[in-house]
């Protein structure tokens, strides 16, 4: 072995060392403690699982995305909001034991322009009941203003009163993330409910620093899982000479990333502060990356059709509602066990 060769062996010893030290440390600080790999395998595949265009695939969990560490979930309810071209679905998961629910991220002609709308975002509404709480209106609007709330509560109340008070766990990719993070917000403070968990896949900012800090003190165990260079949580932009009147995420990030030399390449889920804003994650590189975006934990999160918001189906075999605007709801109704419920306060 040439010393080129040694002094790489050496610098790549040297680096394990310093992941191993740092996984070490992680499984020790308690405060840590809040995020499960294994899980977020679990709901990636979820979060992925609604870009499935054909929605008798998907209702009947037949899909090509509906197997491995997902197979056997029982989907209770989907929702399609045709006007906002939103979608969701709420179902049990019989090997966690939980609700899933899961929102889709932008289905527009071109992420693209999407992203780029994203730049030009300002702060727009003031969160209800949060003083100096401030959202993006657009986020907040595309789960509290739409079709897909009211369906999200009836599939999580239609689950639970079969299955019992068992966790809900809240997930999306993308914009599906930040309506995701509304809507469990929205069931622990509007609803009352315990139990409630959120992991979200490369959501954007969706509010201000005062509105950060209200979610945590509400949801102190939520995730946002980034990828290495993703562009989409660096949007709407943070800037820091302006603490309180910029976009400022939420805690807990775990940055997944890539580190190594050569084709030697170590894979790393970092948990980060609980600030939102860790210099030291996803804010330590440039998002530039599109294709980041749209591959995390190894899962492909490509919609099958970006195309357009049409629906794909097979009416005939399915049981639904449609209101006069075209907007779907797709539901089947479990056996209950009991007639709990639950309304807003």
């Amino acid at each position: 072995m040439g010393r080129r060769g040694l002094l790489t062996a050496a610098l790549l010893l040297c680096f394990l060392a310093v992941c191993s030290g740092r996984e070490l440390a992680i499984k020790q600080n308690p405060s840590t403690t809040i995020y499960n790999s294994t899980l977020a395998q679990i709901l990636v595949e979820y979060a992925a699982a609604i870009y499935t265009a054909d929605l008798t695939e998907l209702f009947t969990w037949t899909c090509a995305r509906c197997g491995d560490l997902i197979k056997g979930f029982e989907m209770i309810e989907i929702i399609v909001d045709v006007e906002n071209c939103l979608q969701a679905y709420v179902g049990f998961a019989s090997d966690i034991n939980a609700v899933i629910v899961v929102f889709r991220g932008t289905q527009e002609n071109s992420i693209q322009n999407w992203i780029e709308d994203l730049l030009w975002k300002q702060l727009d509404l003031d969160y209800p009941g949060m003083p100096e709480a401030m959202v993006h209106r657009g986020f907040y609007a595309a789960y509290h203003n739409t079709t897909l709330r009211d369906g999200v509560v009836s599939g999580i109340q239609k689950t639970r009163e079969a299955y019992g008070d068992i966790p809900i766990m809240i997930t999306g990719h993308s914009m599906g993330g930040a309506m995701a993070s509304f809507c469990a917000l929205d069931l622990v403070v509007n609803y009352g409910l315990d139990g409630v968990k959120l992991m979200t896949f490369g959501q954007p900012r969706i509010g201000n620093a005062a509105f950060a800090s209200y979610f945590k003190t509400y949801l102190p165990q939520a995730i946002r899982v980034t990828h290495a260079h993703d562009i989409v949580p660096h949007l709407p932009p943070y800037f820091a000479f302006f603490p309180q009147k910029t976009y400022h995420h939420f805690p807990r990030e775990v940055w997944v990333h890539n580190v190594g030399l050569g084709t030697l390449v170590y894979s790393i889920e970092k948990i980060c502060d609980d600030s939102g804003e860790d210099p030291t994650c996803c804010r330590s590189v440039i998002g530039n990356s599109v294709r980041d975006h749209i591959y995390y934990l190894g899962v492909s999160m490509h919609a099958e059709d970006w195309s357009s918001c049409r629906i794909v189906m097979d009416y005939s075999k399915l049981r639904y509602q449609m209101d006069l605007n075209g907007n779907l709801v797709l539901s089947k109704q479990p056996a209950l066990s009991n007639d709990r419920g639950f309304s807003a306060q």
